[in-house]
């Protein structure tokens, strides 16, 4: 048996924070004290008040998703203040909409039902916040039946198709260090459903140009 096999195994049941390879390299490199000062500190198996307030300012957020093999993507999700809804302590939920039909983070919650979310506030507060848990694919007028005090949709073309529900394992502070203060400016309007390339984008990064070689 391996030494991260050996630590899987400990850890298999006892209900610490973190994964066994993080405790692993803690104790390799020293820091096994001032990281189990952060799990007491920091991390909650669910969101606090302030956190739910937190989230229900943010008008972004990053999710990290993986497949059953583990091959990882992290993907980036936007909307109005709360987009994100927090129903209760112990669970949040973001509408999905249409997209360019690949849907990753979907099949890979599909396949993995293990997420990440990180919340970043450039412009405000300064601060991220982790949510991890286990996420659930929801049709719109399921999640709708469900949660009746959702939010209707205001924005022309705009309409969710379906919702990711996460119930949270823990929720803990990204620190301020290193994140960015940005400043907010009126951009342009959105074209919600648009199939036009350019409005979309286009080709910026020249994929579609050098495949085409």
């Amino acid at each position: 048996m391996s030494t991260l096999e050996a630590a899987v195994d400990t850890m298999t049941g006892t209900g610490l924070s973190g994964s066994a390879g993080e405790h692993l390299l803690q104790q390799r490199f020293g820091t096994v004290e001032r990281a189990d000062r952060f799990y007491r500190q920091q991390v909650l198996p669910e969101l606090n008040a302030d956190m739910a307030a937190f989230v229900g300012r943010q008008e972004m957020m990053f999710v990290a998703t993986a497949s059953a093999l583990g091959h990882a993507d992290c993907t980036f999700r936007a909307g109005p203040p709360g987009f994100v809804q927090v129903l209760e302590p112990g669970k949040v939920a973001w509408p999905e909409y249409r997209g360019n039909g690949v849907m990753a983070s979907l099949g890979n919650i599909l396949e993995n039902p293990n997420v990440g979310l990180i919340f970043v506030d450039f412009f405000r507060d300064v601060i991220g916040l982790h949510v991890n848990g286990h996420a659930t694919i929801v049709p719109d007028p399921q999640m709708r039946r469900a949660h009746p005090d959702l939010p209707a949709e205001t924005v022309p073309g705009r309409k969710a198709e379906r919702w990711v529900t996460v119930r949270v394992d823990e929720a803990y502070i990204h620190c301020a260090k290193h994140i960015p203060h940005l400043r907010k400016v009126t951009a342009e309007d959105r074209a919600w459903g648009t199939d036009d390339v350019h409005r979309k984008g286009g080709d910026f990064f020249h994929a579609a140009s050098e495949r085409e070689l």
